[in-house]
């Protein structure tokens, strides 16, 4: 089989099979390893092979109520490293081999060592857990100390870290923060040691607390860093910033998240949301007997005839004695001393300027054609003009 043969088999997986492009990628790299390491020879260059597409896939994330649902629904240090993922941003295995000597309570930090691709990185530590995470570095040092007694305690070490520090396995500040429950058989090495807890249990206890809390997102514990970076976008964070906390090279990486803050549709307003209720403009009915022949009243309305405009210096009931002294029966003295809003009759109706500014609010109102219904909502005051 030439390298004709093999395009063909790999157009095959792309245009008859529909496989993703991590599917294709993966035939390719074990074709040019058989070709290269076992059968010894070269395979020409594929340039007619058809390759598959990756889509670009938005992250799923969740809000702020759906996380705080979920991690009431996590209980014991499920709970604690579910936080960790959502307060620190940290990534799964992140967070399952995180040493004692990485987290920092002084600076309120967690130092990420080795993540994806290699790379440290510096990251928060929520004031929240400051707490639970001791409670959990306790419980942690109490198996290292018996583990001690037992003739155990020693970690694995990455790297040849074990060969230059020989003693350094059993100290103290490189046991993991989240250790297992039993003992287990390295299998490089043969020695028995007390690795990190397994991940798939914090995965299965994240995956039953989605169900239980009713979301129907395809929820992970990788969802809670998504959560994590735009959450911190939400919150007018720089996008720099978020970038150093979640250890991304590249800050096309990073604005990934912001599809959220897009409020659906590039944040453009549906239309749908921004039709209008057509009201008939309709002239109040003031209640009998508040209209004097002073011209002062006061009474309660839903809307504003456009015969009326509020007059930006509003007035106290107390400025009319002669007001006050017939309508003392019907209102109480705290009633009196109540500012507010004036309206002005006037005879002819009222338009606005030419910015088209709001009539209750613009001192700078003409008179020509009417402006519509006003809705101010009551009580206010009506100042009626004296006949000529």
């Amino acid at each position: 089989m030439g390298a004709v043969e093999v395009e063909q088999f790999l157009t095959h997986l792309a245009v008859v099979g529909k496989v993703a492009a991590s599917t294709q990628n993966q035939a390719l790299s074990a074709i040019l390893f058989l070709y290269r390491e076992v059968l010894g020879s070269q395979l020409e260059w594929l340039e007619n092979m058809v390759r598959a597409r990756k889509p670009e896939r938005v992250p799923v994330v969740l809000t702020r109520d759906e996380c705080r649902a979920i991690l009431l629904r996590l209980d014991g240090q499920y709970r604690l490293m579910a936080n960790l993922l959502y307060g620190a941003g940290l990534r799964l295995m992140e967070c399952v081999r995180l040493r004692v000597k990485d987290v920092d309570f002084g600076y309120r930090q967690i130092v990420v060592r080795d993540g994806k691709g290699h790379k440290d990185r510096v990251t928060m530590l929520p004031d929240s857990l400051e707490n639970p995470l001791r409670e959990q570095i306790e419980r942690a040092h109490s198996f290292h100390e018996q583990d001690l007694s037992e003739g155990f305690g020693e970690v694995y070490l990455p790297f040849a870290l074990a060969k230059k520090y020989p003693n350094a396995g059993r100290e103290w500040g490189w046991q993991y923060v989240f250790p297992a429950e039993q003992h287990s058989t390295d299998p490089r090495s043969g020695k028995i040691r007390r690795h990190h807890i397994d991940p798939k249990r914090l995965q299965r206890a994240v995956k039953q607390a989605v169900r239980a809390s009713g979301i129907q997102k395809p929820a992970s514990c990788h969802t809670f860093r998504h959560s994590f970076a735009t959450h911190l976008l939400e919150n007018g964070y720089d996008i720099r910033t978020v970038q150093e906390l979640l250890g991304h090279s590249d800050v096309r990486t990073t604005m990934v998240y912001t599809h959220v803050l897009n409020r659906g549709g590039r944040g453009v307003r549906n239309p749908l949301d921004c039709r209008r209720k057509l009201i008939r403009p309709r002239k109040p009915q003031l209640p009998p007997g508040l209209i004097h022949h002073h011209g002062h009243g006061v009474g309660e309305i839903e809307a504003a005839h456009p015969g009326y405009h509020r007059n930006p210096q509003p007035l106290c009931l107390r400025d009319f004695p002669q007001h006050r002294r017939r309508q003392s029966p019907r209102l109480r003295p705290e009633q009196q001393d109540i500012t507010l809003p004036v309206f002005h009759l006037v005879k002819e109706p009222l338009s606005l300027g030419r910015k088209g500014k709001d009539p209750l609010r613009s001192p700078g109102l003409q008179k020509g054609r009417p402006v519509g219904m006003l809705p101010y909502p009551g009580p206010f005051m009506v100042i009626q003009p004296r006949p000529a």
